[in-house]
């Protein structure tokens, strides 16, 4: 039996690679019985366009699910994103076989045909630090980008990645004789964010090499404000790539920074966000019965 409680590698990675559909159920059983085997525990997404991962184990566990994984000729010489946590982050292991390892909607974005130029932690850094006029667009949804985000982002307010392409498409016009960097939590949505925004017209796009969390790796976060959302247990991260203390609102589920989830309020009730906290206080105070 592991120690939950020992040093945790969280790891994500993607690479867009053409895997041939009837090799998709064989790889996905694989993969999931080496993992298992191993303790593992996240998601790996699979499709005849590639992989997308994030999982979690001790440092030894990865490194030999690893190795199992880049000996396949599809994903050898693919590399991670590293960060730690005490305890997992992941309830349970799923591997799973989907259409797109991140749903865009758009068949005419090819990501193994379509790229855009990459632009450094750096890189992005230095532009920032010399205030240059350029737009760096949050490709995530809006609530992750209400959690955190850089100092001077432009966001779409979006709800899901699939209302992108129409939201840029409306503003090619006021943005189209800038630089865009694209940037997103690990890189993925930038693969077919900025390849798309190119066939439709802006001149200059380049996305964020690794995402936030390269630029995190690299910076310790310059310029960013407020915490990273993640999709696991550890709920945020910050510049130093450390667990936050944030939670998600039992109610509606909604990121709480530490600093959101009511102290003074008693230990029942620190779990829920001030929108949705009256309601839940006036329930428990409703006669119950039986």
């Amino acid at each position: 039996m592991r120690d939950d409680a020992a040093k945790m590698v969280n790891i994500s990675a993607y690479r867009f690679v053409g895997i041939p559909k009837d090799e998709l159920s064989p790889l996905r059983k694989d993969l999931d019985a080496e993992a298992k085997a191993l303790a593992l525990k996240g998601t790996i997404l699979l499709s005849t366009e590639g992989i997308n991962l994030f999982l979690a184990a001790p440092e030894a566990d990865i490194k030999a699910f690893w190795e199992k994984l880049t000996a396949r000729a599809w994903f050898s010489g693919m590399a991670y994103q590293e960060s730690k946590s005490e305890h997992q982050p992941f309830k349970k292991m799923l591997v799973k076989i989907r259409r797109e390892i991140i749903t865009f909607d758009r068949p005419e974005v090819d990501p193994l045909k379509d790229t855009a130029p990459r632009i450094t932690p750096l890189e992005l850094k230095k532009w920032l630090d010399e205030g240059r006029d350029f737009v760096l667009l949050d490709t995530r949804n809006a609530f992750e980008v209400e959690f955190g985000t850089f100092e001077t982002a432009t966001h779409l307010d979006i709800r899901s990645f699939r209302q992108f392409p129409a939201e840029v498409e409306n503003r090619a016009e006021q943005w189209g004789d800038k630089p865009v960097v694209t940037f997103c939590t690990g890189g993925i949505r930038c693969e077919k964010a900025a390849p798309f925004m190119l066939k439709k017209g802006y001149r200059e796009v380049y996305q964020l090499d690794g995402g936030i969390l390269n630029y995190f790796a690299e910076t310790q976060g310059a310029h960013w404000d407020g915490e990273c959302f993640v999709f696991d247990e550890r709920v945020g991260i910050d510049g130093g790539l450390a667990e936050t203390g944030a939670i998600l609102c039992k109610a509606c589920s909604r990121p709480l920074t530490h600093a959101e989830q009511l102290q003074e309020e008693p230990e029942g009730f620190r779990q829920y966000c001030a929108s949705c906290l009256p309601k839940i206080k006036e329930k428990a105070l409703l006669p119950q019965h039986g």
